[in-house]
């Protein structure tokens, strides 16, 4: 399919109404793939809203008919565990599953798969106030309490609130290439890639380049990743000794100046990858990560799948996973 037809399934709260997250969830979903976009793709995706009436035009019981299946947060009565999953939910998210439709969670959504055995040997994310909740109720489960979301090849979660964004430009990507996904983000105003492993969580904004000079010194990092950088170089620019360099990173970013770096460096590298057809060892020189060797290691490393497979994975015009007919 280049874009297939995706199913949004709606849980509403007990008294019928959809709680503030669920609307978000759903202007969310449909902002992504239920406002065509003819000029990036075409036929585009379409959108079928499942879930009791007023808010669903179709039924649960359709849902295995789509192509990608997409569950957002379920009531907090229910992720708790003080009140059951509607059964024909449960049944009709199975259906689907066997199928071999693309099973999708948005934060406790992700209870919601686990309830229908989709989530039983994948890594999951869910909000980390949910996770340990998640891990106890469906231990066949691995719990992520740190990503933004997951890819599990067919099974795909996010956290709470934007990750959920994030992981719907991830699947355009997947589908349409980067090319349509990095269009369609300039249009919504958002990042056009937030890497899943992200975490949820760091401790302070950055801070205004004004304040302390971290912000330029990082900018400036992000324009030389081709040259050799260190810590101390970068803590200088900071005007910051090295030990409150490492500690502003920390406390901004959620991790040590070094990895910092090197996620910057695969990031330019996943960008060149997929918008040019430059040799692997020219990836490697102008994204600082160096021979081709080193290369693919922190590649696979930290994206999952070798720098030759992402390539032809996310190029600018793959041809996408095959549809159900469609």
């Amino acid at each position: 399919m280049s874009a297939g037809v995706v199913a949004v399934v709606l849980v509403p709260e007990e008294q019928g109404a959809l709680s503030p997250w669920d609307l978000y969830e759903l202007s969310t979903v449909s902002m992504v793939f239920g406002i065509p976009h003819a000029d990036l793709s075409d036929p585009w995706y379409e959108l079928r809203v499942h879930g009791p009436a007023p808010y669903g035009t179709h039924g649960v019981d359709a849902v295995a008919g789509a192509d990608t299946v997409i569950v957002p947060s379920v009531p907090l009565a229910m992720a708790e565990g003080r009140q059951e999953l509607p059964a024909e939910l449960v049944a009709a998210l199975r259906e689907a599953d066997a199928a071999g439709a693309r099973m999708v969670s948005m934060c406790t959504g992700a209870f919601a798969l686990a309830a229908a055995g989709v989530l039983d040997g994948h890594r999951a994310v869910v909000h980390r106030n949910y996770a340990s909740a998640l891990a106890a109720r469906h231990p066949r489960v691995t719990v992520d309490a740190s990503a933004l979301y997951t890819d599990e090849g067919r099974v795909f979660t996010s956290a709470g609130a934007a990750a959920g964004l994030d992981l719907c430009l991830h699947l355009v990507r997947k589908d349409l290439g980067a090319g349509v996904a990095a269009a369609l983000a300039q249009r919504l105003v958002v990042p056009a890639v937030r890497p899943g492993d992200r975490p949820q969580y760091v401790e302070a904004p950055v801070p205004p380049a004004e304040e302390d000079g971290l912000g330029t010194a990082l900018q400036w990092a992000v324009e030389h990743l081709h040259e050799p950088l260190t810590v101390e170089e970068l803590a200088r620019r900071a005007h910051m000794s090295p030990r409150t360099f490492h500690r502003r990173i920390r406390e901004t970013h959620g991790t040590t100046p070094l990895q910092w770096l090197l996620g910057e460096r695969v990031a330019r590298a996943r960008t060149l990858l997929e918008s040019t057809d430059l040799p692997v060892e020219r990836i490697g020189e102008q994204s600082g990560l160096g021979s081709a060797a080193n290369l693919r290691r922190h590649f696979t490393r930290t994206v999952g799948v070798p720098p030759g497979a992402y390539r032809r994975s996310f190029a600018l015009r793959p041809s996408g996973p095959p549809s159900k007919g469609r």
